[in-house]
């Protein structure tokens, strides 16, 4: 690869043709940032690779090493327990010019720098909307990554919703709690509010439509405006009126309370998971037969 080579020209390789891999095929194939004949994509579920090739005509195989061995963009698309044997599989044969990306979760550059050896990582941490290209991804590279490769990866990630490089590795972790885990705070909020609807006397669906546009125009009226949230939520908070008793019965029940504990379990459990990741494989069990 030279300094040069733009990510239409590389070639890209994913092990893992899962619902995250197949989010970021389509998204590239949709952007025009790739062709079909330039992604290889691994997978051992044979259905899987049937799907990747019938839908979006990129070449397949079950073959991790095969997929790797011309590639420019090698992407880890699976899931946390399968990283170290893949790793294993993989190390000491990623092309030397390669950059890697990772959508592992809670594996650190360290983990994969060593269980690859190789040095060109760059670790991600997206979230569920990416999947329909609205997605959250914050990522941090190690220092071997070039300027070019950098450029590669905003454009991958740019393809499937808004992506935001961090200079420390650690941020990650808080990236997991607050963006990572984030979409999992907006569909219980939702759940909630819908019920309370139902409750009202609505349909559930009726009570949907109601949720949901309230809450995508809010965001939508959020984003557009230079005020600070508080100010937001004081223009339609009138003295003595309904916003005023809804917000009193929230802050009553603790609700910023609860959900800054949540951020903060989620942040402490994605360095756990980290920490864990960095702990040497346990040696298989040894069977006593008698001999």
């Amino acid at each position: 690869m030279t300094e040069t080579l733009t990510l239409r020209e590389a070639r890209l390789a994913f092990i893992g043709g899962g619902m995250m891999a197949q989010a970021m095929i389509h998204a590239l194939l949709e952007a025009g940032e790739s062709q079909p004949d330039h992604i290889t994509a691994s997978d051992p579920v044979a259905a899987r690779r049937t799907l990747l090739q019938t839908r979006y005509g990129i070449r397949v195989t079950d073959n991790n090493v095969a997929a790797i061995a011309t590639a420019d963009i090698i992407v880890l698309a699976i899931k946390p327990q399968m990283a170290q044997p893949v790793m294993q599989e993989l190390q000491g044969r990623v092309p030397a010019h390669a950059l890697v990306l990772s959508i592992i979760a809670g594996t650190p550059l360290a983990v994969m720098r060593a269980g690859l050896q190789h040095e060109a990582i760059i670790r991600t941490m997206p979230n569920t909307p990416a999947q329909i290209s609205a997605g959250m991804t914050v990522w941090t590279a190690s220092s071997a990554v070039t300027p070019a490769q950098r450029e590669q990866a905003q454009a991958i990630l740019k393809t499937f919703g808004v992506e935001m490089c961090v200079a420390r590795e650690e941020m990650l972790d808080m990236a997991t709690a607050v963006s990572g885990t984030g979409p999992t705070y907006i569909f219980l909020l939702m759940e909630a509010w819908v019920d309370a609807a139902v409750h009202l006397g609505f349909s559930r669906q009726e009570a949907l439509t109601l949720v949901f546009q309230t809450a995508k125009g809010s965001v939508a009226y959020a984003e557009q405006s230079s005020l600070h949230l508080a100010e937001l939520r004081n223009m339609v908070t009138s003295p003595g009126g309904t916003s005023a008793e809804a917000i009193y019965q929230l802050e009553k029940g603790g609700m910023r309370t609860i959900l800054s504990k949540a951020i903060w379990a989620a942040y402490q459990k994605s360095q756990r998971l980290g920490q864990r990741a960095q702990e040497p494989p346990l040696a298989p069990l040894k069977v006593d037969n008698g001999n």
